[in-house]
């Protein structure tokens, strides 16, 4: 099972059950559909409903049928399993160990994602480790297959030359 980071259970919401949860998930349309599975404390729960209100993503899961069921998983953490879901793109964890080149002079390995309220920040582990924002004007091209990103380098990014 391939887990992934879905956000944080971080209160419960009336008394049927219902949870809250704070996430900052890329593809939370593909995500939090009824039907979809979910972990948490490494066993799994179906989304029975879904809904959002204010920040959060209201969430009622199988065999959560009231407030004290939902207390006993407040505060843990939720993930998705990576292989059950198709995605229009990339996550942020499929970065994590890819090499990094500007044009073909090679920079280092993206160790890190850094998120921002603005965008989120790449952390390259070169001759020196430095942060290159993951936005277009930065960030080209990613060949999973191939495990690579082309970025532009603008000078004064990493302090190595």
């Amino acid at each position: 099972m391939n887990l992934i980071y879905l956000g944080k259970l971080v209160n419960t919401h009336g008394i049927k059950g219902e949870v809250r949860i704070i996430s900052d998930f890329k593809y939370k349309e593909v995500v939090f559909k009824k039907g979809s599975k979910l972990y948490i404390d490494n066993k799994s729960y179906i989304i029975e409903t879904y809904r959002v209100h204010k920040n959060y993503d209201m969430v009622k899961l199988d065999n959560i049928n009231s407030i004290d069921d939902a207390l006993n998983i407040k505060g843990l953490n939720v993930y998705i399993n990576r292989d059950e879901y198709e995605f229009n793109g990339y996550l942020d964890e499929d970065l994590i160990g890819l090499s990094v080149y500007d044009n073909e002079k090679y920079k280092g390995k993206v160790i890190d994602i850094y998120k921002t309220n603005n965008h989120d920040l790449l952390v390259i582990d070169g001759i020196k480790r430095h942060m290159v924002p993951n936005i277009n004007n930065f960030v080209k091209e990613v060949d999973l297959d191939n495990k690579k990103i082309y970025i532009e380098y603008i000078g004064g990014l990493d302090n190595e030359d």
